[in-house]
């Protein structure tokens, strides 16, 4: 899939991947795609309820090699 910028959050735990998240989100225009790295399980039901609340698209989610892959298109 196609991005327009990607986010390392590996290694960081609740709620340190969602808050880098919203941050990176902020800093692109409306439908751009962010890429997000995580390896905390929990981010799975973070990024969908946080694509929920703030209206942003969750395009795509993928587990590669213990690491969980998001694609969020900004609102």
């Amino acid at each position: 899939m196609n991005f327009d910028k990607e986010l390392n959050a590996r290694n960081l735990s609740c709620p340190l991947p969602i808050v880098k998240t919203k941050k990176a989100l902020n800093d692109m225009t409306t439908n751009q795609v962010l890429k997000v790295i995580s390896t905390d399980s929990g981010s799975v039901k973070d990024m969908v309820a946080f694509a929920e609340q703030t209206g942003n698209t969750l395009l795509a989610q993928e587990e590669v090699n213990g690491e969980f892959v998001f694609y969020m298109k900004k609102k």
